[in-house]
Parts: structure tokens; C-alpha cells; sequence
């Protein structure tokens, strides 16, 4: 049996997708796994093992120059590796109609939401099999029911594999400029709505070092360092991340003592390597998205669409993880 996913950004929801592999290995474990994926995110589709290849996309990048004669024969290229294999199911759990458009353009037969529970209405018609998919449920959850649906199998709900593996020589040059008790904030989003007050930062930061934690933070844009290096001045135990790969990043989230963060993808990284991972939530629904540990990990996610968590709720939410984690 061989499989398509379709799950092409963004970082969160490529973590979302991991626990849907999983299920389908477990239920049929001769399946091969291909999967379509926006090129800035491939590296991190390749830290599971279980998935076979890997197919980049460029749409992103493709939509800006759309007229330019490099960017259809890059597309063609592109459609050319995608139709390369014909699959006994290609599974859209993105419901866009731009992953409608990729399933409809490889060999086999299509699954997607359906007209009641689509992101976007029109997607649906370019599937060839419609599935009820319900929106009251974590994104996890729907993209494993639609891998369950189109392949007939069940899954436990409350058994989440995320089978997230750092490659085995990994670059450990960068654990040696932070101390070994250090945890990280993520406390950027590419969503302004999602953001958390610099002042709520600086004043958990502050609570964090008088417990004897240093604190790092990654950034990914020049927006996001100006903020990094903002909140790093007002606190005296604090580092800005030089700019990483997701690799790279991934293996200091592994090595810290634990994660603080918004509702983005570092966030969703942090649990899925069973980092103890307290999630702030601002303006999306906990029942949507909220951090989702598995047996092994720990994490808390407080606020959730439409509050504002306040700094003392962090820091109850902090209080609560580590003991928690650490079985004290």
C-alpha cells in the first residue's frame, strides 16, 4: 500500500500530522508514506522515520512570481516527482483548496473533508472521496479521523505518537554556550493576534531567573529578534539565539529543562520531543489546538480564545508543569 499525505504548512500543523502516521503504520505496516510539504518545512517532515519521501513544494515562494518562467518549470518538475507513483489513497488533511488542488494532480484516489467541514467550501469537489469530518475537535484528532476513515481502522484518542527522532550526529556546539539549566521562550508567532505583551515576557523571565533558570530565545525573522533582544535587556540571564535551522533548534528545545511558549510551531516541537511545555494561548481556541502531550511528556496550555492570560497565570501554569513532569 502506498500512501500520500497532503499537509503542506505550517510548522504546527506539520506537527499535528505526525500522530496520523503513526496510526496508519500501526494498522498497516508495510505501507509507504510520501508526503507533500512546503519546502521551508521539509527539514522537519524528515525527522520522522516513518514517512518514505519527502516531496517539496514551493508554493509560497511560486504565488510571488507566478508569471516568471523559472517558477513553472520548477511547478513542472514538481508535478512530474508528484505523479511518479499512483496511490492506493492520498489523504488532504489540510481542506484548502490549494491541497485539494495537489491531491487532485497525483495518481490515485483522493480523501478530504467534505462540504460541511472543509476550511474552504469549494475544496471538496476536486476530492474523489467526501468525509465528515467534524470541526469541534483538535486538529489532531481530525487528521487522524480522516486517515481513519478513508482506511478503515480505528485509533485511541488519548494515545498520541508523534515519532519525532533528532538525527543521531546532530551539532551539540550550540549547547555549550547556554548553562545546563536553562529554559526557552517562544515568544513569537507569525499571527499578531497570538502575541503575548513584551511586559508579560520581561516579568515571567524575571520570575523564571529568580528560580535559578536562564533563559533563550530563538527568533526567525528581524521582527522577531528586535522582540528577542528587547525582552533579553530588561532581564540579566537571558540569551538571543544566534538564527538556527529547524534542526538545530530542535536539538537545544531536546536539551533544555523546559518550554514556554505561544501558540507556533516551536511550541508544538517542544511537545512532541516530551520537553515539559507550558503553552500560552491568546487567540485560539485550547480545544483546537491546545498542546497535546504524549504518554511520556507533560504540558499545560492556559488561556485560550478570547483571554488574555495574565503573568500570574504563567506562573501558576509553571508551578504546575514542573512538578508535574518531575514526579515531586
Amino acid at each position: 500500500m502506498r500512501i500520500l499525505l497532503v499537509k503542506m504548512s505550517s510548522m504546527g500543523d506539520i506537527i499535528h500530522n505526525m500522530p496520523l502516521i503513526h496510526d496508519i503504520k500501526q494498522h498497516y505496516p508495510e505501507a509507504i508514506i510520501d508526503w507533500v510539504v512546503e519546502e521551508s518545512f521539509v527539514e522537519l517532515a524528515r525527522l520522522n522515520p516513518l514517512i518514505n519521501q519527502v516531496i517539496p513544494i514551493s508554493m509560497r515562494r511560486w504565488k510571488k512570481a507566478i508569471f516568471s518562467k523559472n517558477t513553472w518549470v520548477q511547478f513542472f518538475n514538481f508535478r512530474q516527482s508528484l505523479r511518479s507513483h499512483y496511490y492506493d489513497a492520498i489523504l488532504d488533511t489540510q481542506g484548502l483548496i490549494k491541497s485539494a488542488v495537489i491531491a487532485k494532480l497525483a495518481k490515485g484516489i483522493s480523501y478530504g473533508q467534505n462540504a460541511n467541514t472543509s476550511h474552504e467550501y469549494p475544496a471538496h469537489r476536486l476530492l474523489n472521496e467526501k468525509l465528515e469530518i467534524p470541526r469541534n475537535l483538535h486538529a489532531i484528532t481530525r487528521n487522524r479521523l480522516t486517515g481513519a476513515k478513508a482506511l478503515n481502522y480505528v485509533f485511541d484518542e488519548h494515545h498520541i505518537n508523534y515519532d519525532l527522532h533528532l538525527p543521531t550526529q546532530t551539532d551539540t556546539s550550540l549547547t555549550t554556550i547556554l548553562p545546563k539549566k536553562f529554559i526557552m521562550l517562544f515568544h513569537s508567532t507569525a499571527r499578531d493576534s497570538k502575541h503575548w505583551p513584551n511586559d508579560y515576557w520581561i516579568n515571567l523571565g524575571q520570575f523564571l531567573e529568580s528560580q535559578g533558570y536562564a533563559l533563550a530565545l530563538p527568533w526567525g525573522s528581524d521582527i522577531e529578534k528586535k522582540r528577542a533582544e528587547s525582552i533579553a535587556a530588561a532581564l540579566s540571564n537571558a540569551v538571543v539565539l544566534p538564527k538556527l535551522s529547524i534542526v538545530q533548534l530542535a536539538t537545544l528545545i531536546k536539551s533544555c529543562i523546559a518550554c514556554v511558549g505561544l501558540d507556533t510551531g516551536l511550541t508544538h516541537i517542544a511537545v512532541a520531543l516530551n520537553v515539559p511545555t507550558l503553552a500560552i494561548f491568546t487567540d485560539t481556541f485550547i480545544w483546537q489546538a491546545g498542546a497535546q502531550p504524549t504518554l511520556q511528556g507533560c504540558a499545560i496550555t492556559i488561556g485560550g480564545k478570547p483571554s488574555l492570560p495574565s503573568v500570574e497565570n504563567a506562573i501558576d501554569g509553571f508551578r504546575q508543569l514542573m512538578p508535574q513532569f518531575s514526579g515531586e
